[in-house]
């Protein structure tokens, strides 16, 4: 098999190159560990940057997004009951985030690559990344007992933290920060109607929550729980009390609870990898870097690889300028870091830290009493929360 780029990853990441690319008449294959239904099954963020609802458009498969999607212009941080609004359209020049979860997403792309004839490979077992070095690099997997090669220009590695792309740099070459934090995130999603049109983070000395929402019938909510806790240790009902206590009042009066559809717990950690390119194997999203969920970069870093990967890809093809394919790695980890930035910051101020003394405790309280005093620490945390220029 032959086309000119491979992506590894058939996640959302993976997924929307392949569609721009497409579309421009660059030929792709995409391969996925998982089947269909696994990749469609998976729970994940629902917070769009601006940015990325605009390259949905770009890629003809916003459609869907615009009409069932919402639009939020500013969201709820609760600090110990006490509830504020961050005005992010006022403070972000205008702009704000489309709330439209991951799953509807990943179907739009994947609907799209269908009409679009486009190759999306599932199943795919011991994908092996060959010659990266070389002018030609090809890519190899086993079907049953056939080995299938695919050669290619480049290969993208969009298969995520544990998939093969990264581990195929060197290691004299590949530099990895990584930040672990003591505590995770238990989740559940529930068919009820969201407690707050717009998304509430609420810091309390029990451990920090969140109020989000799929939709005005679906509802996604997580509390801070130590790391040696399983699902099986939190009943629906012991979520729900929970969840109660560490609202302020007024919300926790009105929660409407109901039945999980889905229950886990995601260990929450900061991971970087330098450079994201290595050869003609260009790194993007979480293969690359993973980012604490509190600040909702995880997706949207991703796409902003995406963006530059197109942009570079575009400039190699149509106009002979392989400059941006140069500085791909450096323009995007430029990006990364600053969501890193906001991510650790966000996570920082809001829950509560086991091994916390007293003077890392006032240091919360006085970064919240300084966000809500100061019109430059606000426009600061709009700007990012709706997202940083590409």
């Amino acid at each position: 098999m032959k086309t000119q780029v491979c992506i590894i990853g058939g996640g959302p990441s993976g997924l929307m190159l392949s569609q721009l690319l497409h579309l421009k008449g660059i030929d792709t294959v995409v391969l996925e560990r998982q089947s269909r239904a696994y990749v469609l099954g998976r729970i994940r963020a629902g917070v769009l940057e601006h940015g990325f609802a605009e390259l949905m458009r770009e890629a003809q498969c916003g459609e869907r997004m615009d009409n069932e999607g919402e639009i939020h212009g500013g969201f709820h941080i609760s600090n110990n009951g006490d509830m504020k609004r961050v005005d992010i359209n006022k403070y972000s020049g205008g702009n704000s985030v489309v709330v439209y979860g991951q799953t509807e997403l990943t179907r739009d792309l994947y609907e799209a690559r269908d009409r679009m004839n486009g190759i999306v490979i599932h199943n795919v077992e011991d994908v092996k990344l060959h010659d990266l070095k070389a002018e030609k690099p090809h890519v190899t997997y086993r079907d049953g007992d056939d080995i299938i090669r695919i050669d290619c220009d480049y290969v993208i590695g969009a298969d995520g933290f544990h998939g093969p792309s990264r581990k195929s740099i060197p290691s004299d070459v590949l530099k990895e920060y990584e930040k672990v934090y003591p505590f995770g995130w238990l989740g559940v999603l529930s068919r009820t109607k969201p407690v707050s049109d717009e998304l509430i983070y609420a810091k309390h000395d029990r451990g920090f929550a969140l109020c989000s929402l799929r939709s005005q019938v679906l509802s996604r909510y997580y509390i801070q729980v130590p790391l040696s806790d399983t699902v099986e240790d939190w009943s629906d009902d012991e979520f729900w009390t929970e969840l109660r206590r560490r609202l302020p009042q007024e919300v926790a009066d009105k929660l409407e609870t109901g039945p999980s559809i889905e229950k886990s717990i995601a260990p929450l950690r900061s991971f970087v990898a330098e450079p994201m390119r290595y050869g003609n194997l260009f790194l993007a999203g979480d293969a690359a870097h993973i980012v604490p969920p509190t600040g909702a970069r995880g997706l949207n870093s991703a796409a902003s690889d995406i963006y530059y990967l197109y942009h570079a890809m575009l400039g190699h093809y149509l106009k002979g300028d392989d400059s941006g394919l140069e500085a791909y790695s450096q323009k995007a980890l430029a990006r990364v870091w600053k969501a890193q930035r906001f991510s650790w910051w966000m996570t920082s101020m809001l829950h509560t830290f086991p091994d916390n003394i007293e003077y890392d405790r006032r240091l919360q309280e006085i970064e919240m009493e300084y966000l809500f005093s100061s019109e430059a620490a606000m426009s600061s945390l709009a700007e990012n929360y709706v997202g940083l220029p590409f």
